[in-house]
């Protein structure tokens, strides 16, 4: 579970550096850090545990909404890259490619 956490705010942060995501998209991210810094609560900090968990499920949940707004050949290209597993894509455009080894050996 923490490695899939690791993973999704690694995703966020390679999604957020690229050119090719709407900057509105953007957005949703950040608004999500903004709820967790502004004194306003769903549930007061106060209260040890509920108030810590509330904040993380809005970034969390921040994290996984802007992900699926995001064109998923983007996004599956970034989690390729962060899994070290790079896919073999025309430069641009999303369309995967076999490559020359797959081709081959079929």
């Amino acid at each position: 579970m923490l490695r899939a956490i690791v993973d999704q705010i690694r995703l966020t942060w390679h999604l957020i550096r690229d050119p090719r995501v709407p900057l509105w998209a953007k957005a949703i991210p950040i608004i999500g850090v903004l709820y967790v810094l502004s004194p306003i609560d769903i549930i007061p900090d106060m209260i040890i545990g509920l108030g810590q968990l509330d904040d993380l499920a809005i970034v969390l949940g921040g994290m996984r909404l802007f992900a699926s707004v995001v064109p998923e050949h983007i996004v599956e290209e970034h989690r390729a890259e962060i899994a070290g597993k790079p896919l073999d894509i025309i430069q641009g455009t999303g369309y995967r490619v076999e490559s020359e080894e797959k081709a081959k050996n079929h």
